[in-house]
């Protein structure tokens, strides 16, 4: 009896070494699209080809903002309503982790180097620095209200935060825990990106319609960008999310109840094309290539697929409920 104890344990042995090699691939560089869905509280997984639907994870309340770590062996997502980042093991598409954090956790940023989560806490006013391997809160930051944007400086030594209430971004010492310095921008400022050379950093006003463009040295107002699409009432250009390429010449804004997506000549500060895409056009990603954007349209349940080169709309696939955001593991 223990003979037949031991074979069919090295029987099975076996047979997990045979599918871990499969499992090990299954995490590298998969292609797949994930999105985030507020209201029905899942994120999708999609086939970047196909755009079928690989699997359906069901996460916290109310997931939002999602980061890879730098092996994009995990996948991070943040949850509104139960106050926690969720994460999920990219190889078995399971949450295997929560990470606490503030009231409603929006958007976050995760330093590598120095092993830190910054997380934005919608309701409560402020930014947790969290300790990535122990996933505990090292300092609670007072912000504006809702703050929403995150992005780490080069150094790692500070962040810049937006307050949507507040028309203000921060620059915050995450070591000291306190807010440094503000910078007064347009109403309702929501998220960031920064042109590749480091000199400015680009801001999305929602509710005035514009990019405003923060001189990074100086830490002030350097310029604004304003958009209007063809057959569209200024009121309804809400911008919310956006991109920029690699070599800094072009940015992608989406462009809200307008349901467009702009593209930006970054050195001129001109919008060159307007692109139609789906209702409350927010969460945006470009992918690795450069050659398509994906936008996830928070009133249209779906996230719209865009040619780069052609500025055209290629088709949008259902998702969830009101998706946040969508990035792509590659």
């Amino acid at each position: 009896m223990s003979n037949l104890r031991g074979a069919l344990a090295c029987a099975i042995s076996a047979a997990l070494l045979c599918v871990a090699p499969a499992v090990e691939t299954l995490a590298k560089d998969t292609g797949y699209l994930f999105v985030s869905n507020e209201k029905t509280n899942n994120v999708i997984v999609l086939e970047p080809k196909t755009l079928k639907v690989v699997k359906d994870m069901k996460v916290s309340r109310r997931p939002r903002d999602m980061h890879f770590n730098a092996e994009h062996t995990l996948l991070f997502v943040a949850c509104g309503d139960d106050d926690v980042i969720d994460v999920i093991d990219v190889a078995r598409l399971e949450v295997v982790k929560k990470i606490p954090t503030g009231a409603s956790p929006e958007t976050f940023a995760i330093d590598e180097k120095r092993r830190r989560i910054y997380v934005s806490n919608e309701e409560g006013s402020s930014l947790s620095v969290i300790d990535l391997d122990q996933g505990i809160t090292i300092h609670e930051v007072p912000t504006g209200a809702e703050p929403e944007g995150v992005y780490i400086h080069e150094d790692g030594k500070s962040v810049y935060v937006t307050s949507e209430v507040g028309d203000l971004v921060h620059l915050v010492d995450p070591d000291a825990g306190a807010v440094l310095q503000d910078v007064v921008v347009g109403t309702r400022p929501r998220r960031f990106v920064a042109t590749p050379d480091g000199k400015e950093l680009w801001v999305t006003t929602e509710l005035s319609g514009e990019v405003w463009i923060i001189d990074r040295a100086k830490f002030a107002n350097a310029g604004k960008i304003e958009f209007l699409p063809p057959g569209m009432r200024k009121s309804d250009v809400t911008p919310v999310g956006i991109a920029m390429t690699k070599d800094g010449k072009t940015a992608f804004v989406t462009l809200g109840h307008a349901s467009h997506v702009a593209f930006v000549d970054v050195a001129t500060k001109k919008t060159v094309a307007y692109v139609l895409v789906g209702k409350r056009s927010w969460g945006i990603t470009l992918s690795k290539d450069e050659k398509t954007l994906y936008v996830a349209n928070g009133l249209g349940d779906d996230v719209t697929v865009v040619d780069v080169a052609s500025r055209k709309a290629v088709t949008s696939v259902p998702v969830g409920r009101i998706p946040w955001g969508v990035v792509i593991d590659e």
